[in-house]
Formats: C-alpha cells, structure tokens, sequence
C-alpha cells in the first residue's frame, strides 16, 4: 500500500468536492481518475500529493514514501535556466539522463531561462522533473497537454515500462486503455473504481448506471404505494402502522438518482455556401525561419481536416491565417460570401475572467435557433452543464476544465460554418470530448483541428496536412492512425510502399458511413412519394394540378437517381475498405 484515504470529505467553498470517501493506491498499480470538469480531480491529486489538505478523515502513507507529482500549472524559480531547474531538483541524475528527457520532450536550446518560456513549455520542463525523480508514486496531472504526437507516443512507451505506481488524470483515451489497469470515477463526491482499463471502465460504467436507474425505478414503485396507503385515511382502528410511516419516510428521504445529465450539443451552424475557402501559394516565416512553403488547397464541403506536426513547426499560424488574423507572406487566402468562421484558441484568452458566466454567453449571443427550438443564453448554459446556480458566478472561479467548456460554448453560440479547433483536448473531460465528437459528425460545415489526441484525430478527422521537415505541407486521405502505418514503412520495398499508400487513400469518413446506413431508408421514402403521386394522378382532372404533379415526379426522379448514384459509389467504397481491412488481417 501506498497511500490510503479513509473517511476523506473535502470542500471546495461550499461545493462538496469529496464525501466519506475511501482510496487505495498500490504498488505498482497504474491508476487513472476520470471525471467530468469541476467534479474535483486536480484537487483528490493535489491531496494525495500532499499540497491541499482535506476536511474530514485520515489519510495514511507508505513509510518513507517517495513522490513525484506533475501538477497542473507549475510553479517555477524564474532567475533560473531549463537545465539549473532539471538540476536543482534531481541532482541525483546523470546529466545525459536530464538531457536526453529534455531533448525528447522538445527543448534544444537548455540555456533558456524559464522566465521566456510559454505555458506548454514550462508544462513539459515540470514533466521531465517529474519523470527524472526516482519515486514510489508518480502523480501526473493532464501529462499530455502540450505535447505533440510524438512526444505521446514516447511517453506512453516510458510509463508502460516505469515500475512505480502511478496516479494520473487525462483525456488521452488510447493512454487509458494501453497503460491502466484501474480506474477511480469521480461524480458527485463518490468515487467508482473499476480493475481494468478503459474499455472495462466503460463496460462497468453502463452495467452500474443500469443497475442504479433500475434501484431507483424500484425505489419509487413502494414509494408511490406508500403514498397511496398514507392518503387511504383511517383504517380499522383509526391508527395507521408507525412502522409502515416509518418505512415511506425512510423512502422519501433517500435522494433521487436522476438519469445521467449529458452535455447537448445541436448542430450550430449556418448555411454555407458552394465556394467555402480557396488556398493559394502560402508562405510564412519568422526572420530566418520558415515554416512553410508553396502551400494550395482548396476546401471542400464536409472536409474534416486535421493538422499535424512537431512543436513550434507553423500548425497555430496556418490555422491564424486560414482565419485572416495574420497576413502571409506570400499567396493568399480566398473566402466565400457565406463563409462564418468560429475560432476555438488554445489558450482560451477570449474569456474576461472578471465576467460572469452568463453575461459571456449573452454578449455574443443571447438566443439561437437549433433544430430542436429557439434556446436563449441561460438555456444554452444549463444544456452545457452549468446549472443556474453557477450562471452568476465569475469566471475566474471555474476550474480549468469548466472555462474550456464554456469557452466552447461560446464559440459555438455564434453558429459558425467553419470551424478552427486548436487543442481542443486540453483541460476537456472524457463526456465532453465525446459529445462534441457527436456534434461534428452531424456539423454541416467545415472543421480544421490541430490536435495532440490520437484518439480525437481518427475519430474526427479523415485527411490530415501534414507539416514536413523540409518545410512542405503534404496531404493526406485518412485519419491520424493511417498515417502513422504509413510513416513507420520508410524501410519497406518500394511496391509494398506504394500499395499501402494507394489503400490509405481508400477509407470511409464517419459521415460517409452514415449516409450508407441511412441511404435505403431514403431511397424507400422518394419511392413512397413517387407512387402517391401516381395515384394522385390516376383520378386527377384538373389539368394545372397534372402539371404540378407531374412537375414534382420528375424532381423526385431526378433526386433519387442522384441517390442511386451515391449508393452505388459508397457501396463500392465499402467493399474496397472491407477487402483492404480483411487482407491487413
């Protein structure tokens, strides 16, 4: 045992962060905490880091425990370089050790002083003191945020392998299911641990929900025949059973278990036009620096585009300027007269702490109009999870997490066609990450992600720009997984190669899937309509009526010959990718 909390009850001013809780942490057991944003997990870490205390309960350590924690936001010596940081605090390590987990993680130049690093930056110099410090338990808090793919998938490689115990929170739901094998929910105060990692997770998670909501109906069925005897009046001697009182009270008392509140998200966009947005010979660089070259693209409707690249390679500022808030060097950027842009930044800057949380959503827009109905700013909030009694609440005292989601909120409530999401993992919850996954499948516009998230990329994405080491963006049909099948053939014989790149560019966006699925039924209703109208022909008389019918058939025609078209080519493609995934196996 490692550490071990015992009655722990925790509060966050008056929110009850924690409540009678109890926690094992083991040897070696790689442990992760999931949880919706505000629900608590930086701060059950910084307790089990020792850098909060809690309210009520025990909490026991290993003898001679040793402890490395990543925190959140770290806190650093601003008179000091990168390296005199990485040596001050794990002077036990070889210095080709600190070196090569610097260099890994990013930082060529060690003589930077802290004081000139970004907020990403100072977030990976704390990952490496954490990684360096021998320990027991290693506690990471969001270890992924700011790195790019490559430093993930070194990382994740690096926790596989570490003996100690670890204790993390993170959205990365490939790290879930390839490094844990237990994972603690935290909602409403409890914890739900699972042995097992994500997939077990999941699969527990429905079978507890189901259970629970079964209790509850249970629950309610006495309750309501308890209700019923109670209002019945005076049985035979005039008195009701005290027990039988008893019984409904104790009922009544016990708190509703509601069906699971979801973060709703409607599809928020405007009409978009044919021509969305023509690319045009791009360059950009800083001094001597280029970042890229000679780009061209022109957007299509539905693209779902994801941006791929090392650190500081150009990603954030061809996303600046496909927006139009910098200018390019050379080339330009042409867009269409229906083309509204929505602009997810990454480090959510847009938002005036200072401001309450509904007056930033009704400053930019205090009612939209959803498939579902007109929705006003107060509204729009509690569907994203903020009830009432947080909507006069400053900003600034959000966690991390709940800024992010009102930040995308706030994005969204002004219904724009093309979307920019920059990091939009950072500091979101697993609930809100697939929710807003949903909501892109049904997007009706178009959508450029720049992403660390393996998982987030193939789920969204189904072409990626890809930012080459001789300052080139290259193109590429398929998602982030395809891509890195592709980039580990350097080795391979130049057919297989060839092969290989000839399937990536056979693959089936979500959307696409959909639409096959969907495509009978639509079929079967234009054919339904065109026999009605039939009928409606038969007994006509009225000759203007004829021509409108007969105008409305030939329409109907012409639709469903597109369809058939349409199903034809995405019956094809489906064979085409069956046939491929059957040979990979």
């Amino acid at each position: 045992m490692l550490i071990t909390l015992e009655n722990c009850t925790k509060y966050h001013n008056e929110k009850c962060i924690l409540k009678n809780v109890s926690l094992s942490l083991e040897e070696k057991e790689k442990t992760a905490l999931v949880g919706i944003n505000g629900a608590g997990k930086s701060t059950l870490l910084k307790i089990l880091a020792g850098a909060e205390t809690i309210d009520e309960g025990k909490i026991l350590r290993k003898k001679d425990l040793r402890l490395a924690y990543l925190p959140q936001n770290p806190v650093f010596d601003e008179s000091l370089t990168i390296f005199e940081t990485i040596q001050r605090v794990n002077d036990h390590a070889e210095e080709y050790e600190m070196k090569s987990i610097l260099t890994r993680l990013g930082f060529s130049d060690l003589n930077l002083p802290i004081s000139v690093l970004s907020g990403g930056q100072r977030k990976r110099v704390a990952l490496a003191q954490a990684l360096l410090k021998p320990c027991d338990l290693l506690i990471l808090d969001e270890p992924t945020n700011h790195l790019d793919n490559e430093m993930v998938a070194w990382l994740e490689k690096t926790l596989q392998k570490m003996n100690a115990g670890i204790l993390m929170v993170t959205h990365d739901r490939y790290f879930l299911e390839r490094i844990t094998n237990k994972i603690i929910e935290i909602d409403q105060g409890s914890l739900y641990a699972v042995e097992g990692n994500y997939s077990d997770f999941l699969q527990a998670k429905m079978e507890r929900e189901e259970i629970m909501l079964a209790s509850e109906r249970k629950r309610k069925n006495l309750l309501r025949k308890e209700l019923e005897w109670i209002r019945a009046g005076v049985q035979a001697r005039g008195t009701k059973s005290k027990d039988r009182i008893a019984r409904f009270e104790a009922l009544n008392a016990v708190e509703d278990i509601a069906a699971k509140q979801n973060l709703q998200l409607d599809t928020l966009s405007s009409r978009l036009g044919k021509k969305i947005m023509e690319i045009e010979h791009l360059s950009k660089r800083y001094g001597d620096h280029l970042l890229f070259e000679n780009f061209s693209y022109h957007v299509k409707h539905h693209d779902r585009i994801g941006i791929l690249g090392h650190n500081g390679c150009g990603k954030t500022t061809l996303m600046n300027i496909l927006a139009g808030m910098i200018e390019p060097d050379s080339g330009q950027v042409i867009l269409g007269d229906t083309v509204k842009i929505g602009y997810y930044r990454q480090n959510d800057e847009d938002l005036d702490l200072n401001e309450r949380v509904i007056d930033c959503i009704r400053l930019e827009n205090n009612e939209i109009k959803t498939q579902e109905g007109t929705f006003n700013a107060a509204m729009m909030l509690e569907r994203f999870l903020f009830p009432s009694s947080m909507h006069y609440t400053p900003i600034n005292r959000l966690s991390g997490g709940e800024r992010k989601r009102l930040y995308l909120l706030k994005v969204l409530m002004n219904q724009p066609n093309v979307l920019f999401l920059d990091e939009p993992t950072n500091d979101l919850d697993i609930q809100t990450l697939q929710v807003l996954e949903d909501y892109l499948d049904s997007f009706e516009g178009v959508v450029f992600v720049v992403s660390h998230d393996r998982y987030f990329l193939d789920r969204v994405c189904d072409s990626l720009f890809i930012f080459e080491e001789n300052k080139t963006i290259t193109q590429m049909v398929g998602g982030y997984s395809q891509y890195i099948e592709l980039a580990g053939m350097n080795q391979a014989p130049k057919e297989k190669k060839e092969k290989m790149v000839i399937e990536s560019s056979v693959s089936m966006s979500t959307k696409e899937k959909q639409e096959l699925a969907k495509m009978d039924e639509v079929l079967e209703q234009l054919q339904n309509q065109i026999d009605a109208i039939d009928e409606e022909m038969k007994d006509c008389t009225d000759f203007k009526k004829i021509e409108e019918l007969s105008n409305q058939r030939d329409a109907l025609e012409k639709e469903m010959e597109i369809k058939m078209e349409r199903w034809i080519e995405l019956s094809e493609k489906k064979a085409q990718v069956d046939e491929i995934m059957k040979r990979k196996k």
